[in-house]
């Protein structure tokens, strides 16, 4: 519907024009008035909503708006009306809510590793409080709530949770969709690490029932993961491609770290990586994946594998193929053969730190390399002292 706009009074306020409303009413009863200005900028007619009268507004009002609006085109700056000025606040201060849109459906958002994990975490924990709010309206007080909603979960959990909610504020920060927050976030201490491993009775368990499962593929995962340490996902996109059998070699793809690795492939491994291709070449003769899903594509999950878990007896809390993960560092770290720093390499840490939780199993390590110390100790000094006198006894019977 076009609005039948009127010029007000070309004399005294010109460019202002108003239109009579059919339904709004000022408080005496008469037909509302709405105002407008027009002036040209950028080569063409720009018209521009100025209010009601019954909000206050009146010509005089839209007449200075228009005179600044002229005087910034006649200094050569860009003339903007109050609705793109709006649309351009609203363009760079979105809603978190929005701004969490733009970050998982971008292209790096997209291929993030943990992005349903994310999407999981933003949902239970964010979504409620924070997805109508700006950033520029985020305050402490929201983050401390956040926190005190939380507090049933670990540490790592809330952690997890406002690093997610600042790595969504940085990405806004950096699309130019919202302003840097005023304040940091504090996050908490991650120490709520879990080191699992099993028992001496429940890995003799787990191994008799892998060596008496029916199918094999199940099996032969968790003694991968058992042996090498690698992760349930490394072992379920690892590739025909990435087994190197002649310098046994293992290449992981695109691991947890971001970077490819390499760990070594050990007898019992490679027997088990080539009985599994072995069996692999009959059921799914087109894939290339060693231990294949359905129709021969990726893995995603093993039904098998939970099944092995009851059937083994192992505690509930026991994650599997994590579990494992860390059975075979608490168990090289206590067997006094190798150091943290060989232990970090054979599990691809990136960090000393996630290695570092092993230490409280070296005691017997380090008391056996203190032993050998103090061996060695004493001999180089019963050794120099036995030089020395020799050199005394070779001299007196020179002279």
């Amino acid at each position: 519907m076009t609005l039948k706009k009127y010029l007000i009074d070309a004399r005294r306020w010109p460019g202002v024009y108003g239109y009579d409303s059919e339904t709004r009413k000022t408080n005496r009863g008469k037909p509302d008035i709405c105002f407008y200005i027009s002036f040209s900028a950028n080569g063409k007619k720009v018209w521009e909503k100025v209010g009601w009268k019954s909000e206050g507004y009146g010509p005089e009002v839209a007449a200075e708006l228009r005179a600044n609006r002229v005087k910034t085109k006649r200094h050569g700056k860009e003339v903007k009306t109050a609705k793109e000025i709006r649309a351009e606040k609203e363009a760079t201060n979105k809603t978190i809510g929005e701004i969490k849109e733009a970050y998982f459906n971008g292209e790096k958002g997209i291929k993030l590793k943990g992005r349903i994990t994310d999407l999981n975490r933003y949902e239970k924990h964010l979504e409620s409080s924070l997805a109508k709010k700006r950033v520029s309206a985020l305050t402490e007080l929201d983050v401390a709530r956040i926190k005190r909603d939380m507090i049933q979960h670990a540490p790592a959990t809330v952690a997890n949770t406002l690093e997610l909610l600042q790595r969504i504020i940085n990405y806004g920060k950096k699309q130019k969709l919202c302003n840097p927050l005023s304040f940091v976030i504090d996050l908490p201490r991650k120490d709520n690490l879990v080191t699992e491993y099993l028992t001496k009775e429940e890995a003799s368990r787990l191994m008799h029932v892998l060596e008496h499962w029916p199918s094999r593929d199940a099996p032969r995962m968790l003694k991968i993961a058992w042996l090498t340490g690698m992760r349930r996902g490394e072992i379920f996109k690892l590739q025909d491609q990435d087994c190197d059998f002649n310098q046994k070699i293992i290449m992981l793809r695109d691991p947890k770290g971001g970077r490819d690795e390499s760990i070594s492939m050990s007898e019992p491994v490679k027997l088990l990586l080539e009985e599994q291709m072995s069996d692999r070449a009959k059921a799914f003769p087109g894939s290339s994946f060693i231990f294949p899903g359905k129709q021969g594509g990726k893995r995603t999950d093993s039904s098998a594998v939970k099944r092995i878990k009851i059937e083994a007896d192992l505690p509930k809390t026991f994650r599997i193929f994590h579990g494992l993960r860390h059975h075979m560092a608490v168990t090289l770290a206590s067997s006094g053969g190798f150091t943290l720093d060989m232990i970090g390499a054979m599990l691809t840490h990136k960090s000393t730190e996630m290695t570092r939780r092993y230490a409280k199993f070296l005691p017997d390590a380090k008391k056996k390399a203190a032993d050998l110390a103090a061996e060695i100790l004493q001999a180089h000094a019963v050794d120099d002292v036995t030089e020395k006198i020799n050199q005394l006894r070779r001299a007196g019977s020179e002279s």
